[in-house]
């Protein structure tokens, strides 16, 4: 998910891998892997990545959750009913907040 939402990203300013790594201070190979979703983003990178590339914060770590969450799940025979828990577990706590 976040993988490929940053290589459409980086595409659309039409920036090269090079140059994003070189503005994270990683080397090409990190970027390419992290578009291709063989190796995680780092959590330290989004703020700079949604700087780069014009986007907020927000919805990138939105998307490296989401990636987080589906690494978690994606193979569990119940994984729906339990992010279903899940959803009402959150809206249950937020309730009691306000």
């Amino acid at each position: 998910m976040l993988g490929e939402k940053l290589k459409e990203l980086r595409e659309s300013k039409r920036l090269l891998q090079r140059q994003v790594a070189a503005e994270l201070k990683v080397n090409t190979a990190y970027i390419s892997k992290m578009e291709n979703n063989d190796k995680p983003v780092s959590k330290s990178y989004l703020s700079k990545l949604a700087l780069l590339y014009g986007v907020s914060e927000k919805e990138l770590y939105t998307l490296w959750l989401a990636d987080k969450v589906y690494d978690v799940v994606k193979d569990q025979d119940v994984a729906l009913k339990a992010m279903e828990v899940a959803e009402e577990e959150i809206k249950s706590k937020r309730k009691e907040k306000n």
